[in-house]
């Protein structure tokens, strides 16, 4: 009996920390991106709508409400309290439906500049393969990634020649939305 209770406990301890760690991988709101708002039983209340840019929505009823950086659950936790004075336990649902805002640029001499839509963790160089590549111009010992951080921007040297055979891995870094890939 006690092997069976220690086993319940330890299921439970292990199903809560992988709840726990779903909750912090989960994707946390930014401007640009659109979210479908649902409140049961409230038909007539607006679907879809976009996060602005200052990292805030405009919902009938709620106002103003902040959920630039937070998560769906989060979301939907602030409209349903923004919604009690005028619906009495509003069950609110949020959706993502398009994830426009997590976004890195690729600008230079690429097959492709522009935008690089960023659906989960995206390296250096995945962006540039995604750009399609290089043109014939393109001077790749001068790549450099521009990273916007609170102290300014900061300018990131990737030494491309080492990358592709295999060296100084940890140069190929994460990027983070808004980073801006130059190749001159």
């Amino acid at each position: 009996m006690r092997t069976f209770i220690l086993a319940v406990v330890c299921q439970i301890l292990l199903l809560s920390s992988v709840v726990a760690e779903a909750n912090n991988a989960a994707y946390k709101l930014r401007a640009g991106d659109t979210i479908q708002i649902s409140v049961w039983g409230e038909d007539k209340l607006p679907k879809d709508t976009k996060v602005l840019p200052d990292g805030s929505i405009t919902y009938p009823l709620a106002g103003r409400v902040e959920v630039g950086g937070l998560t769906t659950t989060e979301v939907e936790t602030r409209v349903a309290e923004k919604l009690k004075v005028y619906i009495p336990d509003p069950q609110v649902s949020v959706v993502i439906t398009n994830i426009e805002g997590n976004r890195a640029f690729v600008l230079g001499k690429v097959v492709k500049p522009g935008p690089v839509q960023m659906t989960g963790p995206m390296t250096v160089l995945e962006a540039l393969s995604i750009a399609g590549g290089f043109d014939k111009f393109a001077n790749l010992a001068g790549i450099k990634v521009l990273r916007n951080t609170p102290q300014g921007q900061r300018v990131i040297s990737v030494p491309y020649d080492r990358l592709i055979q295999g060296q100084d891995l940890d140069k190929n870094i994460v990027l983070n939305v808004g980073d801006t890939i130059l190749v001159p």
